[in-house]
């Protein structure tokens, strides 16, 4: 179903391809473990690289991932469905390029960069982490609607700047501040080891760890993960598992008809806090941080009654530095795509 560093980056095609492919029509994507959203990009005008001026999305779709056999058969539904004829494309996947294969646990398919260029027959595909995508867009796109949920400083644009967030895994990165454009730290935050604070988070880690040394960030920070705590406080509390999906983890908990859910989902918040915050002193992303992601602005009431704010914020002698560091909700939408349609636009104009 469907709706109407240096940067790292595995891609083939010339020079001058590069740039033909930017100056004219494109696609850029923005491919989760759960669903691809694919844009039809063209630059305004000639001069549209040079100046900064918006790029003109000439069409949008969103697909669920698990409901097409690769990611090549996505989008070449979507250009069969929109009769486009780019020129090339530029996809922002969850995972690791090794090579030319995309590393992901959490995508329904692998994913070969070569295999994406022959099926589509583009004479250039460039692939870069989601979040790397998505940090990059947050350049470009004020952050009007989001919401603040720690912090009490603004944005500070001349800092490292964190985006972060769980989905169906657990993705970060951080813009660094450059000139002519920013550079991304993609980062694999959500594969390193889970760190516990309370009693009940070491049970939840002892628990889920059975039989395994490491325990990553999102097998708990994550849409998945969130259905592995309610589970693990479920058998720890000795009480029947009786919800089957993290939707209804998150449903019960905003109406507060099960109190493990709602148990569940404070241990997130305040869990998930902790981890921003280490993040932020980890890189020195000092000049804000914007959450991204599926579900938190669903659960954004319930985020900010947590324990959130107090775990970011409670980094010992930083206290007083990260209680000055802004941290947003933002609605993630178009902006996987966005940013990957820029990156496009900059790297090709590097290129010529």
């Amino acid at each position: 179903m469907h709706d109407a560093s240096p940067l790292s980056v595995e891609s083939y095609g010339a020079r001058t391809g590069a740039a033909s492919a930017a100056a004219g029509p494109f696609l850029a994507a923005d491919v989760g473990g759960t669903h691809a959203r694919i844009g039809l990009i063209q630059q305004r005008s000639a001069s549209a690289v040079a100046h900064d001026e918006p790029l003109h999305i000439l069409g949008y779709r969103k697909y669920a991932c698990a409901s097409h056999a690769s990611l090549s058969a996505i989008l070449l539904e979507y250009l069969r469905e929109s009769g486009a004829r780019p020129l090339g494309a530029c996809i922002a996947c969850a995972g690791y390029a090794l090579g030319d294969d995309l590393i992901n646990a959490n995508l329904p398919w692998k994913v070969s960069i070569s295999a994406l260029r022959r099926d589509l027959g583009l004479e250039r595909v460039a692939l870069v982490n989601d979040f790397q995508a998505i940090a990059y867009a947050t350049h470009f796109h004020p952050l009007t609607d989001a919401v603040q949920v720690a912090g009490s400083g603004g944005i500070d644009l001349n800092l490292p700047r964190l985006v972060v967030g769980p989905g169906t895994g657990f993705g970060a990165a951080v813009l660094l501040p450059a000139q002519p454009h920013p550079a991304i730290l993609r980062t694999e935050a959500g594969h390193a080891a889970i760190a516990p604070h309370t009693a009940l988070e070491m049970q939840v880690v002892r628990h889920l760890g059975r039989g395994v040394v490491h325990v990553p960030n999102e097998q708990v920070l994550s849409g998945p993960g969130l259905l592995n705590l309610y589970r693990a406080i479920c058998e720890i509390r000795a009480i029947p598992a009786r919800l089957v999906s993290p939707m209804e983890v998150t449903a019960a908990a905003l109406d507060g008809s099960d109190a493990v859910a709602s148990e569940c989902v404070a241990c997130f918040c305040a869990w998930l806090g902790g981890l921003v915050g280490d993040l932020v002193v980890l890189f020195g992303a000092f000049g804000g941080v914007s959450l991204a992601g599926g579900f938190l602005p669903q659960i954004l009431a319930l985020l900010q009654r947590s324990e959130f704010a107090e775990r970011f914020h409670d980094k010992g002698t930083l206290r007083t530095v990260l209680e000055r560091v802004p941290v947003h909700v933002i609605e993630h939408g178009q902006l996987g795509v966005s940013g990957a349609a820029h990156w496009f636009v900059d790297n090709a104009a590097a290129a010529i």
